[in-house]
């Protein structure tokens, strides 16, 4: 192209960003009937005009022009320094100066074209061919009568689709039935089949930047089917919803698969790679082994930034096909379109050169198909170990087991939830240790089963591919959650999943059935009369705020929500914000959080404040800037409730006074604190009792008398004594209840949890200890004495009343 030159000398010379892939300066396309030039040459400062989004114009010098990042550097008039604008913040950008007239290559035609932006705006005229590049769209209107154009940059951010004539002299002749050619931004593939690394690496990137469109739509707009076609599809669909809607449409004789492939490439964008003649690479056949690529009917092409380029017939619908495909790989896969009248033949021309061939016989007898099938665990697990027995490399990939450790898996998750489990835990050891792998039920880990080592990296990537996480990052944890529906429709099971990095290089999963089951009645969670009676009057207040709290997994949001469940009537506006959101309530408006994005606690609270709430629930005060935005909430007319992380009622307070509360404001905003823990239950299948011991009811009047220090008196211990006989005497007597186990219990002698309290509600003088700063242990003796019983004493309580072991209660309360 023809330089500009500055007309000022300060201007600073234009820079341009490589262009993707190739490491060369990014040069403004030429006209398509221009003669290619020998080298791109760097941009000089251009005149420029840029369109904003609000259709102002605004003139300048372009200085730099970064396809890679997507933005524009632009010196303004009077202005010392450049402005950076981003492609998504302008509609179009004009090189003012005209381009002089180039040697042709072709003819050069004149077209009209149509540009409808995405606010709805239309942009028309002519122009001397256009180009069009996965950022944008490159037209060149004529600036006169010697050859001579402008040159207008139409960014991707802004382009809904456009129009260009085909062969027509002026933007009349393209409005001809057939003249013109639609150019939706699903439509950057043509039919011709890629057949290059280069081509395809340049179609996926382009491919990544398209929206979603529906395959019905995308042969509806070409015209392939119509709109009662469609509709009879889809009813025909709703017999069996397992079957995809393009398949319904091949079976149904609407379209043939070659239309259907046409219309995924030139519609969603997905490359279409000529199998017979794609130069497929030996390490991404090695990821995938024959009898794998055979069975599902793929064909791996290529590895290229930690991902495997995978062909096959129906990407969109074939999801069952990717997971297996991942997990064989034991990387992300990336799905493209393949074309071929023989896929067996390519596949096993492809594995012959690498030496890597395998019979379809063999492979549909030891692979199978991965269906869902419940299996005994034990068989299972004789299966795996069989497999495992090569000592000789112990991480080596074992394709034959992918099958029974995919049920392993599934079946594993299943038994936890009947099971009543919370938490599966996979433990990662080094050498020639076997996996471990460990339920936590009732708060107590137990062991589950333990795996050969060589399946110790295919079961973690199972894992993440299940939960759709990074399968090669192994430095750093991640988070992830799956949808157990997805692998077993008849069983709607989520499960939060954490994988942490160890020591060699290892990882283990930990993985949190979250419970899906609906609120449970504020009546049935175990609360002592006295607090039942303080915490519904609490959470009936018009404004204030209650505060839920203990160690992770003590039931705080199933407290919470039997609180919402309480108050959720059709008067009152509540909103929620969770991390995760793991129980649901009709009438509740329930936002999850994700601190990835930035959406964390405090701004969905400040969020809540301007959406006209009665009641706010927040997961969990994390920070300061949360615990004080709930704060001012609660003072300013609403009933906020939330949760936090410590270890008894007045130690609450005495925690956020740390973090840096006004105990002015905090004080007048607390109406109570509720701390709770989970202690097993006696089983009720094999629980006895008999008398307790003079010896053991003293035992338990000492525990539970010891925090009123000089209260403690023979008259208060007689005075206690005749109220426990009253309330959990048998004949006059205490008892002492054991469950000695039986097979309902798995010979624990305990199955299930109860709930042991300790609820502390504000009065004038706990509120005046409050503002004045005073130590947990005088709110404690406050608190006391106006009523309130500890996490040891109501513990104590569910001990004579044969709930619980005083082991138990012992084992989770302070003194």
């Amino acid at each position: 192209m023809t330089p500009i030159q500055p007309s000022s000398a300060e201007t600073p010379k234009a820079t341009a960003a490589p262009a993707a892939g190739r490491g060369a300066e990014f040069a403004w396309p030429n006209p398509p009937y221009a003669k290619e030039v020998a080298a791109a040459t760097p941009l000089e400062p251009q005149p420029c005009e840029v369109v904003g989004l609000n259709a102002k114009r605004v003139t300048g010098r372009m200085t730099h022009f970064s396809a890679v990042n997507e933005v524009v550097h632009v010196q303004l008039p009077q202005a010392r320094t450049r402005v950076t604008v981003r492609f998504d913040q302008f509609r179009t950008l004009t090189l003012i100066a005209p381009l002089a007239p180039f040697a042709v290559s072709g003819p050069r035609k004149v077209s009209g074209y149509r540009v409808l932006l995405n606010d709805g705006d239309e942009l028309t005229g002519e122009t001397l061919g256009h180009v069009e590049t996965g950022f944008g769209l490159f037209l060149f209107p004529p600036a006169g009568d010697d050859g001579s154009v402008w040159r207008l940059f139409v960014p991707r951010a802004s382009l809904q689709r456009f129009e260009v004539g085909k062969g027509a002299a002026a933007p009349e002749a393209a409005e001809g039935p057939g003249e013109a050619e639609a150019h939706n931004i699903g439509e950057l593939l043509s039919s011709t089949q890629v057949s290059s690394r280069e081509q395809l690496l340049e179609a996926i990137e382009r491919q990544a930047r398209m929206p979603i469109v529906r395959i019905g739509e995308a042969l509806t707009s070409l015209g392939m089917i119509t709109e009662r076609e469609l509709g009879d599809a889809l009813a025909q669909q709703q017999l069996d919803r397992s079957v995809p809607l393009g398949e319904v449409l091949v079976r149904m004789g609407i379209v043939t698969r070659p239309d259907l492939q046409t219309a995924l490439a030139r519609k969603m964008g997905y490359p279409l790679v000529n199998l017979d003649a794609f130069p497929t690479e030996a390490d991404a056949l090695r990821k995938i082994g024959h009898a794998v690529a055979e069975r599902l009917q793929v064909m791996p092409l290529l590895i290229h930034d930690g991902r495997l380029i995978l062909a096959m017939d129906d990407p969109i619908n074939r999801h069952a096909a990717i997971d297996e495909a991942e997990f064989s790989a034991q990387m992300k896969v990336v799905a493209v379109l393949g074309q071929t009248a023989d896929l067996d033949g390519v596949q096993r021309a492809a594995y012959e050169k690498i030496g890597s061939v395998e019979g379809r016989s063999r492979s549909l007898e030891t692979q199978g198909s991965i269906d869902f099938q419940l299996t005994d665990t034990n068989e299972l697990i004789e299966t795996l170990e069989k497999e495992g027995q090569n000592p000789s490399d112990d991480d080596a990939p074992i394709e034959q087991s992918d099958n029974s450790l995919v049920r392993m898996i599934n079946r594993m998750i299943l038994e936890a939830h009947r099971e009543g489990v919370s938490d599966i835990h996979i433990e990662s050891y080094p050498g020639r240790e076997k996996i471990r792998i460990r339920f936590r039920k009732d708060g107590r880990l137990r062991t589950y089963l333990e795996l050969p080592p060589n399946y110790r990296n295919a079961m973690i990537a199972r894992v993440k591919i299940m939960c759709d996480l990074d399968i090669s990052e192994k430095r750093k944890p991640q988070d992830g959650k799956i949808n157990f529906a997805k692998f077993s429709p008849q069983h709607r099971i989520e499960l939060r999943v954490a994988t942490i990095p160890t020591n060699n290089g290892l990882e283990d999963v930990v993985m949190r059935i979250l419970a899906s089951a609906k609120p449970i009645a504020l009546d049935r969670l175990g609360l002592s009369p006295y607090n039942l009676e303080h915490l519904k009057r609490a959470i009936n207040r018009p404004y204030g705020m209650v505060l839920c709290v203990g160690p992770t997994g003590s039931g705080k949001t199933t407290t919470l929500h039997s609180a919402l469940m309480q108050i959720n009537v059709p008067e009152r506006k509540i909103w929620t914000a969770e991390d995760p959101i793991e129980i649901t309530q009709a009438g509740l408006r329930q936002v999850q959080v994700n601190p990835r994005i930035d959406w964390t606690f405090a701004k969905a609270l400040r969020a809540f404040l301007r959406a006209d709430p009665d009641v706010i629930m927040v997961g969990e005060i994390r920070d300061e800037e949360t615990a004080k935005t709930a704060i001012e909430a609660s003072l300013t007319g609403h009933l906020v409730l939330s949760t936090l992380h410590t270890n008894s009622a007045p130690e609450t307070v005495t925690r956020l006074l740390d973090m840096g509360m006004d105990p002015f404001n905090f004080a007048d905003s607390l109406l109570g604190v509720l701390a709770q823990r989970l202690v097993r239950r006696l089983c009720s299948q094999c629980i006895e009792s008999r008398p307790a011991t003079p010896e053991e009811v003293e035992e338990l009047m000492s525990d539970y008398m010891h925090v009123f220090g000089a209260g403690d008196t023979p008259a208060a211990r007689e005075a206690l004594h005749a109220e426990w006989v009253e309330r959990h005497g048998r004949e006059g007597r205490l008892q002492r209840y054991t469950s000695v186990g039986c097979p309902a219990c798995d010979k624990t002698g305990y199955k299930g949890r109860v709930g042991v309290h300790e609820l502390m509600v504000m009065t004038r003088e706990l509120r005046y200890l409050v503002q004045t700063g005073s130590r947990a242990e005088l709110l404690q003796e406050t608190a006391l004495r106006e009523g309130m019983r500890t996490l040891r004493q109501d513990g104590i309580e569910k001990v004579l009343a044969g709930q619980t072991s005083i082991d138990e209660v012992r084992a989770t309360s302070n003194v």
